[in-house]
């Protein structure tokens, strides 16, 4: 009872916290000037989903498997909003809303992780090879692996400001300069400046296999549901996914099957933050049609989530489904943090092994 009092009254403060961070949000670093190179990122390790002490209770849906608070001394380390990881979940390229990327190798203690080594940030780059430099053209909020690995690879990056979609590749010292961009449908240009592209990723099988799909952050068809597009090798083809309650879409990712994961996020200034996770079976996404899914998690301030926007799913050896998260911080280093956050899909609810080629 005096721990329920407790919490009742951490909350709001926390919520005001939450809220006070996005208000104070420090301008975005300029990145002109930085070149390439390693950067050190230390650790905080995240034990219990519960923010407030007390013991964790079992998810319904994900087995919780640890966490991370982020930190850096370099001022152009926050603002993660997309996020990658490579077959073993140890490789890792996370794109933030200044215009940087940062790669790395994710560390474990046994099943927990434990930190990032031989991390390295710079710059999103335009085919000039020159630094983005206007605010409204380096909010880069979405990234996806297109071909390869994230040792030798490329990649698209989904900006918002400027709508578009880019293509790097991607090597050991990081992203390439600006190989060019993908066309988008007409109806994008109703995506509102700070409501872009935030949502994306290439199926990695299904009847959709190797095709990017996108969603705005927020744009709504005539029922009030979310429009996206998936890129099947023609002009791109509309498709819908359910709102439920007014989230916004933060990011997507996809499993070798099919499978879709799609990870949303409320704010409200009087009840906080929350955030949700939902799974669509393959084939569930279908031009013209409009998906609702399974929700695996709903989440708010009680548990250690911020404004969570960077998603990747990973079918590890054992069959079982690895879920990552990673927050953009706003660059508000005092009243939000960097935090990366990892489940396990529940038996019953992922395939048990890897698909047959």
């Amino acid at each position: 009872m005096i721990f329920e009092k407790y919490r009742r009254a951490v909350l709001p403060i926390a919520a005001l916290a939450f809220c006070a961070g996005i208000a104070l949000a420090d301008p975005k670093p300029d990145i002109a000037g930085i070149e390439a190179g390693p950067i050190t990122v230390k650790a905080t390790p995240i034990r219990t989903f519960k923010r407030f002490g007390g013991a964790d209770e079992p998810l319904d849906k994900l087995t919780f498997r640890g966490g991370l608070v982020l930190t850096s001394p370099s001022r152009h380390f926050g603002g993660w909003s997309g996020l990658v990881l490579d077959a073993d979940a140890k490789s890792l390229l996370a794109i933030s809303d200044s215009g940087v990327w940062m790669t790395g190798k994710l560390t474990y203690d046994g099943t927990q992780p434990s930190g990032i080594e031989n991390a390295r940030l710079g710059p999103l780059l335009d085919r000039k090879g020159v630094p983005l430099r206007r605010l409204r053209d380096r909010d880069s909020e979405s990234v996806a692996l297109e071909s390869g690995t994230l040792q030798r690879g490329s990649v698209f990056v989904g900006f918002e400001g400027r709508h578009r979609i880019e293509r790097y590749d991607l090597s050991a010292n990081g992203l390439s300069a600006d190989r060019g961009a993908v066309e988008l449908p007409a109806a994008a240009k109703r995506m509102r400046r700070t409501q872009g592209l935030e949502a994306m990723t290439v199926m990695e099988g299904g009847p959709y296999k190797g095709s990017l799909i996108a969603f705005s952050e927020r744009l709504y068809d005539a029922s009030r549901d979310h429009t996206g597009w998936l890129w099947t090798g023609k002009a791109p083809a509309t498709v819908h996914l359910k709102n439920i309650g007014d989230y916004d879409l933060t990011d997507l990712a996809s499993l070798d099957d099919g499978t879709l994961f799609v990870l949303e996020r409320r704010f409200r200034w009087l009840e906080g933050l929350k955030i949700r996770l939902r799974m669509l079976a393959p084939g569930a996404l279908q031009p013209g049609g409009t998906a609702v899914g399974e929700t695996l998690l709903e989440a708010d301030l009680n548990d250690e989530i911020d404004n969570m926007e960077g998603l990747a799913a990973t079918r590890l050896k054992d069959g079982s489904v690895l879920i990552t998260m990673i927050s953009d911080d706003n660059f508000s280093h005092v009243l939000q943090r960097t935090v990366l956050l990892q489940f396990v899909v529940k038996d019953g609810r992922q395939a048990k092994a890897r698909p047959q080629d």
